[in-house]
């Protein structure tokens, strides 16, 4: 079970900024348990699902999906109503197999957001910068098949390192992207990009959760699946 262990299962150093704060893993459901539910459902069926962070974090919403579902159509969608920066979230083992590091050695971003060198997939796409280039390297980079050598460096697709304990350890939208797509039974990949409106502000709760009824998506938060994560552990040590 990847969810074993919780908070504690990670070994690695985390900065202050970089910690779940001990009143966040103490908080239950915030949206519901049944929107994570929902949200694992939607993943495993390839669908985008909006998960809101945390008000005192990034206060934002970002779509999110499995990697290996990742079609033409679904990252067009990703395009047109996210600031178009689209990521991967992959776990340390694939990115160290892959061979990509870090994109800075002192990363100064206040929220530690684990960015490495960007890539493009090189078969069978062009730019790299298209929806279908994109979508075939998301999947490509989740597929057991790949190699290192079959990425272009730098690229149009922004992967990013997950902190082995998810959102237990760290309460951001690349934790909760690769939590998802373990609960829902897929491979440890999840496509994620920041809403935004159409002047380029990030959307928040109320235009979300309109947005969600507008075309159908689930919504949940981080809180939430960290409640859900919560819960599974206290099942298991029972």
């Amino acid at each position: 079970n990847k969810f074993r262990g919780g908070a504690d299962s990670s070994t690695e150093e985390l900065s202050d900024s970089d910690h779940i704060n001990s009143n966040t893993l103490e908080k239950g459901y915030a949206l519901g348990k049944e929107t994570v539910l929902a949200a694992i459902e939607a993943i495993r069926e390839g669908q985008i699902v909006i998960v809101v962070d945390d008000e005192n974090r990034e206060n934002e919403g970002d779509f999110i999906m499995a990697a290996e579902k990742a079609t033409t159509e679904s990252i067009g969608f990703f395009v047109r109503h996210t600031s178009g920066v689209i990521c991967i979230s992959l776990e340390s083992d694939r990115l160290d197999y892959l061979k990509l590091p870090p994109m800075v050695i002192n990363n100064e971003d206040p929220k530690q957001t684990a960015y490495t060198i960007s890539v493009d997939y090189k078969h069978n796409t062009t730019t790299g910068i298209s929806a279908y280039d994109r979508a075939s390297c998301f999947r490509a980079l989740v597929d057991p098949n790949s190699k290192p050598e079959d990425f272009s460096r730098p690229g149009h697709v922004f992967p990013l390192r997950y902190k082995p304990g998810g959102v237990l350890v760290r309460g951001g939208h690349t934790e909760a992207s690769i939590d998802l797509c373990q609960l829902a039974g897929l491979k440890s990949g999840g496509v994620l990009a920041e809403v935004v409106n159409d002047d380029g502000s990030l959307k928040r709760l109320p235009d979300l959760t309109q947005m969600s009824k507008d075309y159908n998506l689930v919504i949940t938060s981080v809180q939430d699946i960290i409640a859900y994560r919560k819960e599974l552990l206290n099942n298991e040590s029972r």
